[in-house]
């Protein structure tokens, strides 16, 4: 039976967006059905739908993004003791470290008994201005790189039965 990996993202301006995609594009490649979800579309019947996640968040205001957290907080209480032991990976563009973002998401995993199956992700893009905020970003080659390794790993992982 194919496996099911469900990428949740959102994305501010366009960064967060590209890793995703990355990962999810890279997913598909190792015979796992990759749903790529905006978090503002995501339910939980998605999420229990699904045999593995990656979410993918920007880093706002040393937090996880509003649109990522309005996703966690409509689907928690749902699939709770529903999805223990599923696999997961985390990826985050960050502005100043993404470290706030990736404590906030294990909090969340961990109360859903899911199972880290990667280092997360964090690019950092140093845009500390209003202007460079708000800018568009172009994700390093090198960088969605990392990406594309994290999704062909976890779906070949699920694939073969290791996560």
């Amino acid at each position: 039976m194919t496996k099911t990996l469900l990428v949740v993202w959102h994305s501010n301006t366009g960064g967060t967006r590209a890793m995703a995609q990355a990962a999810a594009d890279a997913a598909a490649e190792h015979g796992v059905r990759v749903r790529l979800l905006h978090a503002g579309a995501a339910t939980p019947d998605d999420v229990l739908g699904a045999d593995g996640y990656v979410f993918a968040t920007p880093e706002t205001l040393a937090a996880i993004a509003g649109p990522m957290k309005d996703f966690f907080d409509r689907a928690y209480y749902p699939v709770l003791g529903r999805i223990e032991g599923r696999p997961y990976a985390l990826m985050v563009c960050a502005g100043s470290d993404g470290s706030n973002v990736v404590r906030q998401v294990a909090r969340i995993a961990t109360g859903w008994r899911l199972r880290a199956v990667a280092e997360p992700i964090i690019v950092c893009t140093r845009a500390q201005t209003p202007e460079a905020i708000l800018a568009p970003k172009t994700i390093a080659a090198e960088d969605l790189a990392r990406c594309v390794e994290l999704g062909a790993t976890l779906a070949a992982g699920m694939e073969i039965g290791a996560f």
